[in-house]
């Protein structure tokens, strides 16, 4: 494990913080996750992650802004949306496979006990 000096602490910290501020809190990554199969409309998406529309409406919004989903517009009637990840989401890639990980991990820990 590499040994910190205070100014890479500060550093590692502020990155730390970055990453958060794009993907922290219930709902972003459960989103990236599910929208990791494929587009889904708006109200799929709200079933398969079971949230509500009104804050899955403000966290698409935070991750279009963020060019981790794209919003599509299809020339249906009524007219519909589809979500889906754009490239730049792929860079979340190795961060989801370590939650996912450590997240099994801790749930057999706690299950078993030890």
């Amino acid at each position: 494990m590499q040994t910190h000096t205070v100014e890479s602490c500060a550093k590692a910290k502020l990155a730390i913080r970055d990453t958060l501020d794009v993907v922290g809190g219930k709902w972003k990554l459960v989103l990236i996750s599910v929208l990791r199969s494929g587009k889904k409309g708006f109200n799929e998406l709200s079933r398969e992650a079971g949230i509500s529309p009104r804050i899955l409406s403000k966290e698409l919004q935070e991750l279009e802004l963020n060019g981790l989903v794209s919003r599509e517009v299809c020339n249906t009637k009524p007219v519909t949306v589809q979500y889906g990840l754009t490239e730049y989401s792929d860079t979340l890639g190795e961060v989801l496979s370590a939650m996912e990980k450590w997240g099994y991990e801790h749930r057999r820990r706690i299950v078993s006990g030890s």
